[in-house]
């Protein structure tokens, strides 16, 4: 199993509540991983493109916010991630984005050195061997298992729907009357034009 550079590995990083940094591979890539981090604690993805709107997706009390690229964001933004890391006590899962290399972003000055320090036990670089088609096929199963769980929670509704449909008030439900018995032939009558005495 692929092994982050000093800490967690992927596949606790995905489904623990520790912030990260995702480098490499594609934006598509990155984003999926988060919404698999989402679904794992059962929650709605937060994605963040915008400065604007950093503080008020990192004021949640849990989830998972994703940032596709932090350097798109600047330094200031950054920062806020950071201050949420270090001093807020309940916070959401954060999934810092960035398009290339970390340590690259980190030499050309464009990823903050403290939020980098923050969380460089926490790192999934999907560029190391081997981690990007292991992933594919981990999120192509879980697909698979979504549309079944799916499949079965409509049939259920569904059956659910029809039982409630036959007990609402005012409902027409047809009976058939139930089939008479024939006469028995061994009992004999009497013949009809015979004459009491």
């Amino acid at each position: 199993m692929p092994v982050t550079l000093s800490g967690y590995r992927e596949e606790e990083l995905v489904c623990n509540r520790a912030s990260l940094i995702i480098h490499g591979g594609t934006e598509e890539e990155r984003r999926s991983w988060a919404q698999e981090a989402a679904r794992s604690f059962d929650v709605e993805l937060v994605e963040v493109r915008q400065a604007a709107d950093l503080a008020n997706a990192l004021r949640q009390r849990n989830g998972v916010v994703f940032i596709p690229d932090a350097v798109k964001l600047g330094r200031e933004a950054q920062g806020l991630i950071l201050r949420c890391l270090q001093m807020q006590e309940e916070r959401p899962k954060v999934v810092v984005g960035v398009s290339g290399a970390a340590d690259a972003a980190l030499s050309r000055g464009t990823l903050r050195e403290d939020l980098h320090y923050r969380l460089h036990q926490a790192q999934v670089d999907l560029q190391k061997e081997g981690l990007r088609d292991l992933l594919r096929r981990r999120w192509a199963l879980q697909a698979e298992q979504l549309a079944v769980k799916a499949a079965a929670a409509r049939a259920a509704e569904e059956k659910a729907r029809a039982a409630a449909e036959a007990r609402r008030p005012g409902t027409v439900t047809r009976t058939f009357p139930k089939a008479r018995k024939p006469v028995s032939s061994t009992r004999k009558s009497a013949p009809r034009n015979a004459s009491p005495r």
